[in-house]
């Protein structure tokens, strides 16, 4: 407060001069305060925005939170929003000290307090939970489903991981038309099958690189690899149709060909017999389709979410979920011929994030996943033991490419080669052990 005190005003000695200026400098601390004051009630309508907006962003993170999904990188970031919130409503409330200040001092108040509840409360409890949650769950579909002499069955298998990958033994552009650049192809997969084991087969997404109707199947290796006497199959009406196929996904194995089915959550069979599609839908909370968990690491493969795989153990579905934060799953599948149904048996949770590879496949019963390295060359760098649900990611095994995009890889138990294909190109490679 600013005092003049006018009773020296009554000795002839004063200076009025001292006492002007006294007054002076009272006025200016006043429109000084009027200013702050203005000032104030300008930026509280902003701030109760702004704490409005973090109100609303942290419901998706109290979302996460209950269902275990949310981040460290992401709650510290909005804690370091909130500390900055923080400081310019004190500032405010020091300066008003009303009503309206002293709401949002407690609103913000109530932030802090769920933000650390996120923060200390759960985070590394539900890590270390769900962490072991996964475990006993893999264990446990390794007991179940993979048979104790599997290994046994194949010699090369009980070798361990793959050794080594040749330079590509087969190198030719795709007999449809080198601008489709999105596909699979492979030879027939099925170690027992009663269908020919020579027959090799190319599908083309021939619809914006991301869906497809038709494939081509070839009876020998010269007949492939000089495109003639082909059979064309047929199994959707349209690219866009019900059991068309979507991404780059398919797999022949006995007499069907595996593969994605068009917008949605299932794999379909299509039999080279009867020309039937059956289909069944993938376990788990939030499958990924339609774009939404791809192969990445470098570029995106469009709609590669759902991927089709086969080995000496059997079918595989490798794919993400949202329940799983969107790594790899795999799930074995079978087919029941009795009751001409698709069928899957397990299904096991990695935490290797599907965005952060460039392609995989099955061999043996483990998971190979691949990332890549540059125009002409890709690298597997990671497995995963279904049989022990143990990982390795210090695998550097190279893949030699002839472009820079891998549309999908699989792998023949037959002849223990790798297919790529590769933005047109079809290679193959041989596996060691």
């Amino acid at each position: 407060m600013c005092k003049v005190n006018l009773t020296t005003w009554s000795f002839p000695a004063v200076r009025y001069e001292a006492v002007e200026k006294r007054i002076e400098t009272c006025e200016e601390s006043l429109r000084s305060l009027e200013e702050q004051v203005f000032v104030s009630n300008q930026r509280l309508p902003q701030i109760q925005l702004q704490v409005a907006n973090f109100t609303t962003r942290l419901e998706p993170y109290q979302y996460l939170h209950a269902r275990g999904l949310y981040t460290a990188l992401s709650i510290r970031q909005l804690g370091q929003e909130l500390s900055q919130l923080e400081t310019d409503i004190t500032s405010v409330h020091g300066q008003l000290n009303n009503s309206q200040s002293q709401e949002l001092t407690k609103e913000v108040g109530k932030l802090r307090k769920d933000v650390q509840k996120m923060q200390t409360t759960d985070t590394i409890n539900m890590k270390t939970v769900k962490e072991k949650l996964r475990y006993l769950k893999n264990n446990v579909e390794s007991c179940k489903s993979i048979p104790k002499d599997f290994k046994g069955q194949q010699m090369y298998c009980m070798k361990g991981l793959i050794s080594n990958i040749s330079d590509p033994v087969t190198t030719k552009i795709n007999p449809f038309d080198k601008s489709y650049i999105s596909g699979s192809w492979g030879k027939q997969a099925q170690m027992d099958s009663k269908s020919d084991k020579e027959t090799y087969w190319v599908q083309a997404l021939v619809s914006s690189n991301i869906y497809g109707n038709t494939f081509r199947l070839y009876q020998t290796y010269k007949d492939f690899m000089r495109s003639t006497n082909h059979r064309d199959a047929t199994f959707s009406s349209s690219a866009t149709g019900a059991t068309a196929i979507e991404g780059p996904s398919a797999v022949l194995y006995g007499g069907g060909l595996y593969y994605h089915c068009y917008r949605s959550a299932d794999i379909c069979r299509y039999d080279l017999q009867t020309n039937d599609v059956k289909r069944v839908t993938l376990p788990g909370t939030g499958v990924g389709f339609n774009n939404q968990f791809p192969y990445c690491y470098y570029d995106c493969r469009p709609n590669s979410d759902v991927d089709l795989e086969a080995d000496e153990t059997g079918l595989w579905a490798l794919y993400a979920t949202v329940g799983n934060h969107g790594n790899l799953v795999v799930s074995k599948l079978f087919w029941d011929s009795n009751s001409t149904t698709i069928n899957v048996s397990q299904t096991w949770e990695t935490r290797l994030f599907k965005k952060s590879v460039s392609n995989a496949f099955m061999v043996c019963g483990v998971l190979y996943a691949t990332r890549y390295v540059d125009t002409y060359k890709e690298e597997v760098f990671y497995a995963f033991d279904t049989a022990t649900g143990k990982e390795d990611n210090s695998l550097a095994l190279p893949l030699e490419k002839v472009s820079k995009g891998v549309a999908s890889l699989s792998y023949n138990p037959i002849n223990r080669q790798i297919y790529m294909y590769n933005d047109g190109y079809l290679l193959a490679y041989q596996a060691y052990f």
